[in-house]
């Protein structure tokens, strides 16, 4: 560990030193980051998840930094280039991008035009001119005038020594920097699009010519610009006032007035046009997709969170319907623990006649398998299969929910879904996910690659590496927060528990397998290649249900078991009587247990889970219905308040689904009566909100709608009285419209590109 490092990351994040060094230490430990957030509170001063990945993910910045530091000291090193000036230079430089400005003057570079000049011999007429003293530039261009090199003249001389200056001027630190600051605080995106792509290019209708600042640029618009160029339809440029940029260099370079200067200002304009505008121009492209990349990812991981937390009604006997028209509706049949009991084909959909037909097949399988809910996937004929259900009048007993089904396809034709029906086909696989997601989406979801599941924002356009590392903490941390029961989880569930991994998962399964279910925890020693370093990192977020030790099936920590049966014995009682026993509970004082390695926060820890042992930090299942009668968009009438659930928050938005067969598109500025900064500080994902139909258009399929309290009828009806039915889903179009939150409308492309990519 790099004492500095430590420093450094403690002022940047504004906390203690000794917390940093804490979790740097435990990492070098390969502890995982619920294991530190959750097990060694005292050793880093109570850090949450989200402190200590952003500590994990600064160590890993600057050691590459670091690395990158040894590889420039290295290179000059060689080149004989290494003083004791540029090597302090090096040591002090905070980032990459002032480390790599001191090294472009020594990098290894291509045949260019100011080496081709030195190569003539006109290095020296450059630096004279570099010094900008007053002498007859003509005269002393003119001695080195040499045909045999190429020099056939004295302009040529002065032309070559310009070409030097411009190369020195471009690998100036101090120019790149004024540059770059200019660049990324007034630079503007300016976007066109291709002539004669206007026909192709139409989804891209609001960037046809568009300018926005660098700086204030949201993420979505700046990645639906980039995909437009990388699709070929849009022209891109990053831009700022080329004059003012030439004025900075001139004020930086120009220390004279007079011939020698004049040439230095040539040199100037040259290196900037030629050298420096299209280098920052690529530079901050880079560094506004890396933080566009970075915002969407964060929208795309809380969604991610969010959904992997819903709500599980539990363990329930599951009756599941993929609803179709033409093909049919499948449907399954599960037990309470997800096994698949039986597999059918109904076509509700096709006549009166076969309605009944099927009524009865239903309602005989509801009887044969003591069904307790009813999940139907929300893709298409959902609404009309919901309608059939409901129809059939099944009684009160059995929950009739309406299940997201995004993914669902996705596993069903996957390795995962092949491994666990290799005899079914891929409709029945498919159904029997939408019946397992209603009883515990987390265990569901998580065979399913995260980014088809439908929640993100352009996450098909972002930096792999960086989405799969945060989705990868995202799924550890919710599958660590909820707790795996070992003896019941598959090896997908298994690989996210807290230093487990996939071929230990496989391991946990295969002995399982094998010798039966674990009858404690400390059994799970017994798997092959599951020493006592990884079984610290994953006990306490196994469960182990019915087990001997009661606490097998909590998250007290095995290293903690020491500590509750002294919390017992004092009380002259059994571990087991202080489980969810208020009142014993209320008699320990946790002061007594405190050692050099146990302090308050993990005691406190421990009560809590005693009081409530191996409990989910999801919410309870709530029940869901849309509104009875709106099936279709056609159905829709603009003022309609219906009832909705959140599924997918955007920087610009939140789309709703209202049981349509299209989500409906809550803007920013329509979330709430007040300024809303983002959209997660309102809502979450899968959440039950009530809406207001705003605007319809059927054509498009799109559907505008506000979250905001009624508006007085006055104002209703001039609102209603200025819109012309040309103008229906303007609101999302016209990019450059003010809002009540100050941001730009024009987010139906982002809309349509995030769920259409």
């Amino acid at each position: 560990m790099e004492e500095r490092h430590i420093l450094k990351i403690a002022d940047e994040l504004n906390i203690a030193a000794k917390q940093v060094g804490a979790v740097a230490l435990l990492l070098t430990e390969n502890a995982t980051v619920p294991f530190i957030a959750r097990y060694r509170k005292e050793a880093t001063g109570s850090l949450d998840e989200v402190v200590i990945t952003n500590i994990r993910d600064r160590l890993e910045q600057l050691a590459e930094l670091d690395k990158r530091r040894e590889a420039i000291l290295e290179s000059l090193g060689k080149q004989g280039n290494l003083t004791a000036e540029l090597r302090h230079k090096i040591m002090v430089a905070e980032t990459m991008a002032v480390l790599e400005d001191i090294y472009l003057p020594f990098r290894p570079k291509r045949r260019t035009r100011a080496i081709m000049a030195k190569e003539k011999g006109l290095e020296p007429l450059a630096r004279m001119l570099f010094e900008q003293g007053n002498f007859d530039v003509s005269r002393e261009a003119g001695k080195f005038v040499n045909a045999e090199k190429g020099v056939d003249s004295t302009e040529t001389a002065l032309a070559g020594a310009r070409d030097i200056i411009a190369e020195w001027v471009s690998e100036d630190q101090q120019a790149r920097a004024e540059i770059r600051s200019l660049y990324q605080k007034r630079g503007q995106f300016i976007c066109k699009v291709i002539p004669g792509k206007e026909e192709e290019a139409i989804k891209y209708k609001d960037y046809y010519d568009w300018t926005e600042s660098v700086a204030l640029a949201p993420s979505h618009r700046v990645l639906a610009m980039r995909r437009g160029a990388n699709e070929k339809f849009l022209l891109l440029r990053v831009k700022v006032d080329d004059d003012h940029a030439i004025s900075i260099l001139d004020s930086l370079l120009i220390k004279s007035e007079n011939d020698a200067s004049e040439q230095i200002k040539l040199a100037i304009r040259d290196s900037y046009k030629r050298l420096i505008m299209p280098s920052m121009e690529t530079e901050i492209r880079l560094e506004s997709k890396k933080k566009a990349d970075e915002e969407a990812v964060q929208v795309f991981v809380e969604n991610i969170r969010q959904l992997l937390l819903s709500s599980p009604l539990g363990e329930k006997s599951i009756l599941a319907i993929d609803p179709a028209f033409r093909t049919g509706c499948k449907v399954v049949c599960l037990d309470k623990q997800g096994k698949l009991l039986c597999d059918d084909v109904i076509y509700p959909l096709s006549s009166e006649a076969t309605a009944k037909r099927e009524s009865s097949k239903i309602i005989a399988l509801c009887r044969k398998y003591n069904i307790e809910a009813i999940a139907i996937g929300n893709g298409t004929a959902s609404r009309e299969t919901e309608a059939f259900i409901r129809g059939i009048g099944l009684g009160n007993d059995i929950q009739i929910v309406m299940v997201n089904e995004s993914g669902a396809s996705v596993y069903s034709a996957s390795q995962v879904a092949r491994e666990e029906f290799p005899n079914h086909d891929i409709t029945v696989r498919g159904a029997v996910s939408i019946g397992r997601r209603l009883m515990d989406p987390l265990t569901e979801l998580v065979k399913i690659d995260p980014k088809s599941i439908g929640v993100g924002q352009y996450q098909h356009d972002v930096d792999e590496t960086l989405l799969r590392r945060c989705l990868g903490d995202t799924v550890s941390s919710c599958v660590n927060a909820v707790g795996v029961e070992v003896n019941t989880a598959s090896k997908q569930l298994l690989t996210h528990v807290s230093g487990v991994g996939p071929k230990l998962a496989e391991s946990i399964v295969a002995h399982r397998d094998a010798n039966g279910p674990f009858e404690s925890r400390a059994e799970v020693k017994k798997v092959s290649g599951l020493g006592d370093k990884t079984f610290e990192q994953c006990a306490g977020f196994l469960r182990i249900h019915n087990a001997k030790n009661p606490l097998d099936a909590s998250a007290v920590h095995p290293e903690s078991y020491s500590i509750v049966s002294s919390m017992a014995r004092d009380l002259d009682c059994a571990v087991a009587d202080l489980i969810g026993n208020s009142a014993l509970l209320e008699k320990i004082k946790l002061e007594d247990y405190v050692t050099d390695t146990v302090g308050l926060p993990t005691l406190m820890d421990i009560k809590a889970e005693l009081s409530k042992p191996g409990r989910d930090p999801r919410k309870q299942f709530e029940l869901f219905s849309f509104a009875e009668g709106i099936n279709v968009i056609g159905d829709l009438e603009v003022g309609m308040e219906l009832p909705g659930i959140v599924t997918n928050l955007t920087a610009f938005g939140v789309f709703v689904d209202i049981g349509v067969h299209q989500d409906g598109l809550v803007h920013i500025s329509e979330l709430s009566d007040h300024f809303v900064k983002d959209p997660a500080d309102v809502v979450k994902v899968h959440q039950k909100v009530k809406v207001r139909v705003l605007e319809i258009d059927v054509a498009r399929k799109r559907i505008s709608m506000s979250m905001k309290k009624e508006q007085t009828q006055s104002k209703k009806t001039a609102r209603n009285e200025k819109r012309q039915p040309t103008e229906l889903g303007k609101k999302h179009i016209s990019p450059g419209k003010p809002t009540k939150n100050n941001k730009p409308f024009g987010d139906t492309l982002t809309a349509k590109l995030t769920f259409g990519s």
